[in-house]
């Protein structure tokens, strides 16, 4: 098993969240962050809400990896991403 699933409380619009895990005696640190994306700032209904997931993941900084897509509102989607080149054993 390379992923376990945590509960993460409600977030604001951007948040980084930042998990220390113990892997075989050894500390790591993980890096991940999600975003909150409201549908209103890509268009509202005048742009497709996938186009919009799109073009969010497309623009994001390289430097991170999707991970997760949430369930979406009426009004917003949140989108995780993790800090590249780490995984469940720390930086690769």
């Amino acid at each position: 098993m390379r992923e376990v699933v945590i509960y993460v409380p409600t977030l604001e619009a951007e948040q980084n969240i930042d998990i220390d895990v113990k892997i075989n005696g050894k500390k790591r640190t993980m890096h991940y962050r999600v975003e909150i994306v409201d549908w209103e700032d890509y268009g509202g209904e005048s742009e497709d809400k996938v186009d919009v997931i799109k073009r969010v993941i497309k623009e994001h900084d390289r430097d991170w990896e999707l991970i997760q897509i949430g369930i979406p509102t009426e009004d917003n989607i949140p989108i995780m991403f993790r800090k590249r080149g780490e995984s469940a054993y720390g930086r690769l």
